[in-house]
């Protein structure tokens, strides 16, 4: 019997072992590491973050056909869904299809278009995001909305299909916020909301 360490056997110290063994250890340690990195990522970008396309130009100039922007799945989790919020919801006409609006009105305001001046309890609505020539002069009648329900409208005003036509959208159908764009480069950014008061 001796009392020299031993370099076999699996309690063995790391410094004692041979060199490969070490290198490989340390090898798919990191591989662990880059693997659990990969799958928090992922769970990440499929629960919270969402990446989409944009189609169409109802909200230009902001968005613009084809771009690509990420939205946030999770945010309306723990806050409201503010005035100005660019939201992604199901088609209440077609809840297999997928829009992207502003956010103008909120649950129990009164909102109406008096030739294409939006008023929320009466008090018009500044909308600076609404490029100039773009508005239109239609009108919409006074509508109270339903709790859970929010009026939204395309910011290109002259070709959007929006509120205007199918009505407030329901709170179970609006599920992300547009919070970033990343394609093309020049557009790359945070997306601000806009809630149109003073």
């Amino acid at each position: 019997m001796t009392d020299a360490p031993s370099t076999q056997g699996p309690l063995a110290p790391a410094s004692l072992l041979p060199k490969r063994r070490r290198s490989l250890l340390l090898s798919l340690g990191w591989l662990r590491d880059l693997l659990i990195a990969i799958v928090l990522a992922l769970a990440i970008i499929a629960f919270v973050y969402q990446p989409v396309k944009v189609e169409g130009t109802s909200m230009a100039p902001r968005l613009s056909d084809q771009e690509r922007i990420v939205i946030n799945k999770f945010i309306y989790k723990f806050g409201p869904i503010e005035r100005g919020d660019i939201v992604v919801f199901r088609y209440p006409r077609d809840p297999g299809k997928s829009f992207i609006k502003r956010v103008v009105g909120l649950p129990g305001e009164t909102v109406e278009i008096r030739r294409g001046v939006v008023t929320i309890n009466g008090i018009p609505l500044r909308e600076e995001y609404v490029p100039m020539g773009e508005q239109d002069a239609h009108s919409y009648p006074a509508t109270r909305l339903p709790a859970d329900h929010y009026f939204v409208l395309g910011d290109h005003r002259r070709s959007s299909n929006d509120s205007r036509v199918w009505g407030a959208v329901d709170r179970s159908y609006i599920y992300g916020k547009a919070v970033f764009a990343y394609w093309p480069p020049e557009r790359f950014g945070v997306i601000e909301s806009a809630n149109g008061e003073e």
